[in-house]
């Protein structure tokens, strides 16, 4: 017998949890919008009364309905004793990018108290535990509607729910921060930088004469060595542990030269190794700078 298959939407508001609500209903979740955590094992107990135990249901859980970290431990705790496999998915945004929706939709932040600045960082606050709780986070600061689909129908598609690890190599620059989110961070800015080469520095790394000259160097060798011979330890075990997205985050000063050529290399290298699921982003390769 199939177990039920129940995914949590929760995240900020304005990071698109209506949008991935649709389009979890579109791949066959039972929907339900903002549901108190209290009442969320007696919507599955419900729903798997009537369609089997291949029910699969979605929650969206936000501030709207006073969520607490607390309140959603426990509401995962009583979905698990019903046998059902949960997921929490968290939908994230940079602060910059949530204004800017707001504004543009003319919306109403759920939280009332101060201008749309304070209200935005209140709710980073009070969800900062509900976040860490997350098994799939997803940071939509740069995604338009349709790689938001693509990216929830690669983690929760019913072939995607029986389980199957999908891996983001993300390149950026570190003048620039980090990556809202990421699992697991490499600095590659050891390695001799392309921007002092004349030639070099108006290419990127995809480029074969940057990619040829970053690759070329011997600590870049023993570094993707290590690196690759480590990934092959911990994805599988990710895997096995149900996690539904790696991220990898690799930087250089600029994102465009060092962490680009890396993240295609680890890329290509994980693929050839039988790593199905695999995307690439250079999230600074377009921006001006030292590479």
């Amino acid at each position: 017998m199939v177990s039920p298959q129940v995914v949590i939407v929760t995240g900020l508001s304005g990071a698109g949890r209506s949008h991935s609500a649709k389009v979890l209903e579109d791949l066959g979740y039972f929907v339900v919008d903002n549901l108190p955590p209290v009442l969320m094992a007696d919507v599955v107990d419900r729903v798997t009364a009537t369609k089997g135990g291949a029910a699969r249901v979605a929650v969206v859980a936000d501030t709207r309905g006073g969520l607490t970290a607390e309140e959603l431990e426990a509401a995962v705790q009583a979905v698990d004793k019903r046998g059902a496999a949960t997921t929490i998915l968290f939908l994230d945004a940079d602060d910059a990018v949530l204004a800017r929706r707001f504004e543009e939709t003319r919306r109403t932040h759920p939280v009332r108290e101060g201008a749309l600045a304070e209200k935005i960082a209140i709710e980073r606050t009070t969800l900062e535990d509900v976040r860490g709780m997350a098994d799939v986070i997803i940071d939509t600061s740069e995604l338009n509607v349709h790689e938001l689909r693509r990216r929830l129908e690669s983690a929760f598609a019913p072939e995607a729910v029986a389980g199957r690890l999908h891996v983001d190599i993300v390149s950026f620059g570190f003048k620039r921060g980090l990556p809202r989110v990421v699992d697991l961070l490499f600095d590659v800015r050891f390695l001799p930088n392309p921007h002092w080469v004349p030639a070099l520095r108006p290419q990127t790394g995809l480029d074969p004469e940057v990619r040829d000259y970053v690759l070329g160097q011997e600590d870049a060798v023993v570094f993707l060595d290590k690196l690759i011979e480590m990934l092959e330890f911990l994805v599988p075990r990710y895997d096995a542990e149900g996690k539904s997205y790696l991220t990898i985050a690799i930087g250089c000063t600029g994102g465009r030269h060092r962490s680009v050529a890396i993240a295609e290399e680890v890329a290509q290298r994980l693929g050839a190794q039988g790593q199905p699921d695999i995307a690439v982003v250079h999230r600074d390769i377009a921006a001006g700078g030292r590479g």
